[in-house]
Formats: C-alpha cells, structure tokens, sequence
C-alpha cells in the first residue's frame, strides 16, 4: 500500500459551493437553533435555497425569520398544524424541514410525506422503534425524498476517518471505542432541567443525544449491528443527592450557590451561557435572566428536578463479521466533542473531533490528519465540524437530480441506528443483551 498516496485521499474533500438548476424552496417547521442553522447555505450561496414558508408557537422566532426570508405573511404560521393544512391544497415550498421538539417529528413527517414533500428530518426520527419503521415504510410507498439529520456523517472529519478505515490504513478492523462527552452545563440544562429531561416524554437519552453516535459507529464499521448491551443510570441528579439545605430554585438563596457546578445562576446569568432558550441576548440586564430563573424550570435546583436521564452510559455492540465496538456517554467534562479510537490489524487511530492520528505497527510511522478547508467555503465555520452544511449541499443535490445515492443519511440508513438506540436503552432498563 502506497501509504503517501492513501493518506492524501483523505483530504479530497468536495468544495461547499454548488450549483442547482434552480433555487429550491424550503418551508421550515420550528425556528429554532436548526431550523435556522440549516437554510444558513441559502445566504452563504444565493440562488441555491430560499425559505418561503415558516411554523412556529413563540411569535418571535417566526417573525425573525420572516423578515430575515422576506416571507409573506400568509406563509408565516403558528402551530405547524396549520402549515399542514395550509399544504392540503398544494405544496409550499419543494422541501419541508422539519425542526420541531423531539415528540412532533412522527405525525408531521407522516402527513407531509403524504403531501409530497421532499424532507429534511431533524434526529431522533420519532419516539419509539413502530414509529421509525412506520417512516420508512411511508417512504417506501410515497417514493419522496426524507434525509434523516445525521449529520456527523457529513463532516470532514468523519468522512476522512471512514476513508482510512475503508482503505485499510489499520488494516482489518476489530474494534472501535468512542466517547460523546456531554459537558457538565449542557447536561444540566438539556437533559436535567431542559426539553429533554422527562424521556418518557421526549426520546431516551441514548435516542436523543447519541443516535449520532450509533449512527456514527454502524457506518465506520461499514456493517449490520447484531447484538447491543448497556448500562448506566443517574448517578447525581437526584433528590438524595442534593447538598443540606438546598432550596427548590437556585434564586431561593440556597447556601450552596457560590460553590455549586451547576447553579443556574452561575450558568445563566453570569456565564450567559444558553440564553437562547429565554430569547435573550447576552448584553441583556441581569434582572432579565434571574425573573426566568425564577418562573422556569431552568432555574430550579438540579437535584430537584422530575428528570428521568441518565447522566452516564456505557454501550457494547457486535457486528457483523466480530467487529465490535464499545460506547460511552458522560455528562461529567468539562468539554463536549467526540473521542474516537480505532484498532485494527495493522494499525491505530486515535482522534478528537478535528484531527486524527493513524499509527502503522509494522513502520513505526505516525501521520496526523487535520481538516484543510477547500475554496468555496470553510467547513468549519458551520456546526457540526462542517457537517450541518455539507448535509445541506448534498440533499439539495439530491433534490435537484432526484439520486438518492447522494444522500448519505437517508430515512432508510437511519433507521437502524434508531433501532440500536431503542434496544440499547431497553438492554439498560432491563440488564439484559438485546439483538438487533
């Protein structure tokens, strides 16, 4: 093996630009943090991608995003419902994208199927495993179009590292271990007071957070997951834990506030991290944070929470062939971003998001792959290492010249990876190994 030559193809990346033959319209369904990031290429390369429709319950987000769309305001809705049904007489726009909380995915992506939509799904696809499979085969009889958000898979990195392992840089592939680190504050507001606290409610947290990672590792493997096994439950964010004397609310002069990781008022009011969720800036007064602090769940204490989310997971799965690969999910870093290692035959790879490093055992030799942006757009400056907007240019080409083979994360290589997350949390509740 021409081991120059290999590691060169890793960089082959195709530039963001393209070019459609006409520009595509979208109607966006939840103007929130993707629903905002995804028609991003729209601006950053006019005449692809138009927005010409929006839904959304909070009055501020639709009207931010009509004026900056110009959208006219007989196509700017409230409850998505009314999107719906506004598309009975006729599509709005070419592709719905559909952004909403996880537990309205399933009824709006059935529906618009029905009205022809091509659609850009955000992850977890529904809220149990009947439901995903019901979107496939909804697919299957309507022949549309339905990307799955998966959006790792789309990213410079992710897609160099599936090269090396494809090429055989580490020879045959045994075994993979890869981390998703949930930094302490995103769980603490996500997953402990946040959407996504209440599993039941929402998807579980293996679902809703990590989808992408099981998504991530069944392509690396490049083969069917057989068997999966998990473990792990809440370790901190319960009453039993919460220190003497700590209040309901942080804003409730609790003794331990000063010293507390995750105080909401550290949190919110003097990190002014996450202050989207109350639709404030970060220059606003403090006043403003703490009156959210103290009528939302965002300011109650995190010991003192109804969630039901594990703070820590650790998965085993098999694949075909023997490969297996190990999974680990946790809420206690001080930073977030994947850690992946690869063990083959022949060869090692260690990386962290952004570069990898491949280690040969016969030479010695040791090579870093780091990301070289291609003219015509910096990958990185989007989210996802670059993959929100890789996923965006590869479905719009997909759209354009109706070839679904250039959709890497369609709605059925998506499904399997929803169906790994369902067993592995039924493998977590129940102790037992679960097939696939």
């Amino acid at each position: 093996m021409d081991i120059e030559k290999t590691f060169a193809l890793l960089n082959e990346t195709e530039p963001l630009k393209i070019s459609t033959s006409r520009e595509i319209t979208v109607a966006v369904m939840g103007a929130g943090s993707r629903g905002n990031e995804y028609p991003e290429y729209g601006k950053l390369f006019p005449g692809t991608l138009r927005v010409v429709a929006v839904s959304d319950i909070l009055k501020s987000r639709r009207e931010a995003m009509a004026e900056k769309w110009s959208i006219p305001a007989d196509r700017v809705f409230g409850d998505y419902r009314e999107m719906l049904e506004a598309g009975r007489g006729g599509k709005l726009a070419d592709i719905l994208l559909i952004a909403l909380p996880d537990d309205l995915h399933y009824e709006p992506a059935m529906e618009a199927m029905r009205q022809g939509y091509d659609i850009l799904l955000e992850k977890p696809m529904a809220q149990s495993e009947k439901e995903c499979r019901d979107l496939a085969r909804r697919q299957r009889e309507t022949g549309v179009m339905v990307a799955v958000g998966h959006v790792l898979r789309y990213s410079p990195y992710f897609r160099a590292l599936k090269k090396a392992i494809d090429s055989g840089l580490v020879g045959e592939l045994v075994n993979i271990q890869h981390q998703e680190p949930v930094m302490y504050a995103h769980m603490a507001h996500s997953f402990v007071r946040g959407n996504w606290h209440d599993g039941k409610a929402t998807t579980p947290m293996i679902v809703a957070k990590s989808c992408h990672d099981l998504d991530i590792l069944k392509w690396l493997a490049g083969r069917r997951c057989v068997r999966v096994s998990a473990e792990g439950g809440i370790a901190l964010f319960r009453a039993d834990k919460a220190p003497a004397g700590a209040p309901e609310r942080c804003t409730d002069g609790c003794p331990h506030e000063k010293d507390c990781p995750y105080s909401a008022i550290d949190i919110y009011e003097r990190k002014r991290w996450f202050l989207y969720v109350f639709d404030l800036k970060r220059d606003c007064p403090a006043e403003e944070i703490l009156e959210r602090l103290r009528t939302t769940d965002y300011g109650r204490c995190a010991y003192r929470m109804d969630n039901d989310q594990p703070d820590h997971i650790v998965v085993t799965l098999l694949f075909e062939g023997g490969v297996t690969a190990s999974f680990s999910l946790d809420a206690f870093t001080p930073w977030g971003g994947r850690r992946t290692r690869v063990m083959g035959t022949e060869g090692y790879i260690e990386g962290d998001g952004k570069t990898f490093t491949l280690h040969r055992f016969r030479t010695g030799e040791a090579r870093e792959w780091s990301y070289a942006p291609p003219e015509g757009g910096n990958y990185r400056d989007s989210g996802h290492a670059g993959g929100d907007l890789a996923l965006i240019r590869d479905f719009l080409r997909a759209v354009d010249t109706r070839d679904f083979s250039l959709l890497s994360s369609s709605i059925e290589a998506s499904v399997e990876s929803h169906v790994m997350g369902f067993a592995c949390e039924r493998s977590r509740l129940s102790g037992t190994k679960e097939d696939v």
